[in-house]
């Protein structure tokens, strides 16, 4: 959809008025280091040039309406009270949380219209939540006349909408790939400092295709929570006989030396040995060794398929295809993980074919359809118009 199309959707909700502004979030990719954000260590994600849109006009009063091209309803919201979670208010209480942290933290905000419409498929592990979290920060600042934005201050803040208004115990990689993301770059970024480098991320003749299983991940959020308590038990014991600020502290001879449990074990090893790829992935592309770069995605992906149990039938299925094709360098499950999305590095030449085999094969095993995005790493957060 162009701006000019929202534009034109606005005022066929909305009505003509004064000057409606357009502001776009992008959507989230993490290239490796999966479930590693809330154990201290380095990850390597990039804004994708998908994202969400949003349109908004000033009131006169204190009510803020909220609807989505992508989702039935319209949301009203009056700042001038309380303003709680609401299961019935579905999807609009992402932007409702960011409004009711602003009012906490002091902020003087205008009474506003407001519609979105993005490309980002829900539920599919590419941060649409945290996408639509930083756009409504972002917009009703710069609204507000808050001319220059702390972007990692934004993702800090909008991580604690997630925590504390959705009830949601993420990590900050999402909030700060959104936020801070910059076309053709990833970024190498330190979860316990949030000390950040971008690093150029050219394929060359490759592409970045990503691959949506279209399976939900239903199961994403109650595994999530038990695989960080998994985490957190395993550091806990390892500070027994080591001084370690987090579990990506730890090296894999303390892992398999102290942890005589199991489970913990297989989870502990996981992000010791995930951290480890995240730096040498940071290193292969510097060189532009994109093979070596592919044979990190799928060693990530059999860890995270092994040691960290959180693939599932559908991303096992779609990446193994995925990697048995002659044109794929490497490829493996991005997000939380129990669906959503996977990502694969493609020749360009052979999109086409890879996209054809790779859905083929992967509905005859799973009788669903994927979806294909071909992406780039674009900006994070910015006022389109």
């Amino acid at each position: 959809m162009t701006t000019e199309e929202l534009v034109a959707s606005f005022k066929n909700l909305y009505g003509d008025g004064d000057e409606i502004k357009v502001y776009f979030s992008p959507g989230r990719v993490n290239l490796i280091g999966e479930h590693i954000d809330y154990n201290g260590g380095f990850v390597f994600p990039g804004a994708l040039t998908l994202g969400i849109f949003g349109a908004t006009r000033k009131r006169k009063d204190n009510k803020i309406r909220f609807s989505s091209l992508n989702h039935p309803g319209t949301y009203e919201i009056d700042f001038s009270r309380a303003i709680e979670f609401e299961k019935s208010r579905s999807w609009a209480n992402y932007p409702s949380g960011v409004i009711s942290l602003l009012k906490k933290e002091g902020y003087s905000l205008s009474g506003a219209d407001v519609l979105f419409s993005g490309n980002l498929p829900d539920g599919a592990g590419l941060s649409s939540s945290a996408a639509i979290e930083v756009l409504t920060g972002f917009m009703f600042l710069k609204e507000s006349n808050q001319n220059e934005i702390d972007k990692v201050w934004l993702a800090r803040f909008t991580q604690n909408v997630e925590n504390q208004f959705i009830g949601v115990n993420c990590g900050i990689m999402d909030q700060f790939s959104v936020s801070l993301g910059k076309k053709n770059n990833a970024i190498f970024l330190n979860c316990q400092t949030l000390e950040y480098i971008y690093a150029p991320f050219d394929l060359g003749e490759y592409s970045l295709v990503i691959l949506n299983t279209n399976k939900r991940r239903e199961l994403a959020e109650s595994k999530y929570n038990e695989r960080r308590g998994q985490c957190e038990e395993a550091l806990e014991i390892l500070r027994k006989h080591y001084e370690l600020s987090d579990l990506c502290s730890a090296t894999l001879e303390m892992v398999e030396n102290h942890l005589s449990d199991p489970i913990l074990k297989a989870r502990a090893r996981h992000v010791v040995s995930e951290n480890l790829r995240v730096v040498k992935a940071m290193e292969v592309l510097k060189i532009g060794d994109l093979v070596q770069f592919g044979q990190l995605l799928k060693a990530s992906h059999q860890s995270l398929r092994d040691d960290y149990e959180v693939t599932g039938k559908e991303l096992d299925t779609i990446t193994r295809s995925a990697n048995e094709h002659y044109s794929c360098l490497g490829s493996r499950m991005t997000g939380a993980g129990f669906g959503g999305c996977a990502i694969a590095v493609v020749k360009t030449a052979d999109i086409e074919d890879f996209i054809n085999k790779t859905g083929a094969d992967y509905f005859s095993k799973c009788g669903l359809r994927a979806d294909f995005y071909i992406s780039g790493l674009g900006e994070g957060v910015h006022q389109v118009s």
